[in-house]
């Protein structure tokens, strides 16, 4: 029996993702392991291994094309066997109930859950679920799925072992297509075992029912263009950024507090500690690295705790977070994609230096793992390498705040009583304030400030 390959949901949002290329072929063989293909999931790029051995017997979705997640994009088998053309192109489906000798019956309809069963014959379910019901010699046919799209799994096979009547095959499926309860059916045959006679037995009389026409929908014209105008379908990123950022500005009532920051220091640091990391890591220190290791340690300072928290069940809950997962914002060509440095608290400037430039590295190439772009507590985002003085960025959810990172311009200002030139950078913080008031998040900038003007302390 060949098995199914389909679109795994590889994130809790994840609905959909694009398949970018596959690495194996029609009749390729193929181990258990191998890279089979390589989709993009919301926002990155990931590859999708082999379940099973076999030889890859059909694909049926190609790539570019975006497909709802556990969806069959394609099939593994025997060598030499066929799976049927109508077969591998349908998605899964839950099939009518056939009118034969037997009519559309007013029975008792049971609230279980067919198997979902492709029209040739083929159940959704995973690898374990089939080496189970190989063991307990269980036909997968007859086992009710719980899983997505009636996929079922192995503690399926198990349940179903001990949960059913005894009952032949043919019982069995036509129960299923009448919707009857096998548990609610005496059986007549040997060892009380339930028979076809025994289901037919307990329905209605024959009663065909007649299926409306369906209403002739007239075609609408195909709409024609201006000259000029091009339509082109948004990307799976594009798609996620849309979701994402449309649920958080809809969502979270946010305000935006903006600081002036004198740089010198912090310039005259970074000068002092580039030569040393770059000889220790082979990797150069930014500003966005000093900047964000900054927010990191004032983070965690107790009175900053909401800043470093996220709203769950229904916004009923505050999680207050005891560690900093910093979320670093990465402009790609067709997106935006927010890979995350998983324990910045616990880490030094050389620490932190080599693990924002290994997920930024993997984020440019479309290389993250799921693991890597999720779990923020925190966000910063930089667009003072473009000249930006200032902006609103919106919160990565579930995060409280986003911190927004403008240029450094030499400024004349006042220090002393006497007019200098200094190099000052704007910072911009969104809050939810549904978390954090105006106070707190002042406080919180003004602590950053600090910390940014007297950098020394980040090495203490």
């Amino acid at each position: 029996m060949a098995f199914e390959i389909i679109m795994p949901k590889l994130g809790v949002d994840m609905q959909e993702g694009e398949i970018i290329e596959w690495k194996k072929q029609e009749g390729d063989v193929v181990n258990e392991g191998d890279i089979l293909l390589e989709i993009m999931s919301d926002k990155t790029n990931m590859e999708l291994e082999a379940e099973d051995s076999g030889v890859l017997l059909k694909i049926t979705r190609q790539a570019g094309e975006t497909v709802p997640v556990t969806e069959v994009i394609g099939y593994i088998g025997a060598e030499g066997e066929v799976v049927a053309d109508n077969v591998a192109s349908a998605p899964a489906a839950e099939p009518a109930p056939k009118v034969e000798e037997v009519a559309t019956v007013e029975a008792p309809v049971v609230a279980t859950q067919a198997p979902v069963v492709h029209e040739g014959g083929k159940v959704r379910a995973t690898p374990k679920a089939r080496k189970v019901a190989r063991e307990l010699g269980i036909d997968l046919a007859q086992v009710p799925g719980t899983g997505a799209k009636g996929r079922v799994h192995a503690d399926d096979v198990e349940n179903f072992k001990g949960a059913q009547p005894k009952a032949t095959p043919l019982a069995r499926k036509i129960a299923a297509d009448l919707g009857i309860d096998l548990a609610s059916v005496s059986g007549t045959g040997f060892g009380g075992k339930i028979t076809k006679e025994d289901i037919l037995a307990i329905s209605a009389p024959a009663q065909v029912k007649e299926v409306a026409a369906a209403p002739v929908v007239e075609a609408k014209p195909e709409k024609v263009l201006p000259e000029g105008v091009e339509v082109i379908p948004m990307s799976a990123m594009r798609k996620a950024i849309s979701k994402g950022m449309t649920h958080s500005y809809l969502t979270a009532p946010t305000f935006t507090l903006n600081y002036d920051v004198d740089m010198t220091n912090l310039m005259a640091l970074r000068k002092q500690v580039l030569d040393p990391i770059m000889n220790k890591t082979g990797m150069k220190v930014t500003f966005t690295d000093l900047i964000g290791l900054a927010v990191v340690r004032t983070l965690m300072k107790e009175e900053h705790r909401y800043l470093n928290a996220s709203l769950i069940d229904d916004a009923q809950n505050i999680e207050l977070h005891k560690f900093v997962n910093l979320g670093i914002a990465v402009g790609l060509d067709d997106g935006l994609i927010v890979p995350v440095v998983h324990g910045a608290d616990k880490m030094s400037l050389s620490e932190f230096v080599v693990a924002s430039k290994d997920v930024i590295k993997k984020a440019q190439a479309g290389k993250l793992k799921a693991a890597e772009m999720s779990g923020s507590t925190f966000s910063i985002t930089n667009l003072g390498m473009f000249g930006t003085k200032s902006f609103n960025p919106i919160i990565n959810q579930p995060n409280s705040a986003i911190l927004g990172v403008s240029a450094t311009i030499q400024t004349p200002v006042v220090v002393d009583g006497e007019v200098v030139v200094r190099p000052i950078m704007g910072l911009c913080l969104t809050i939810d304030h549904r978390i954090v008031d105006g106070m707190n998040g002042a406080k919180f900038m003004v602590d950053l400030k600090h910390l940014i003007e007297n950098p020394m302390e980040l090495l203490i």
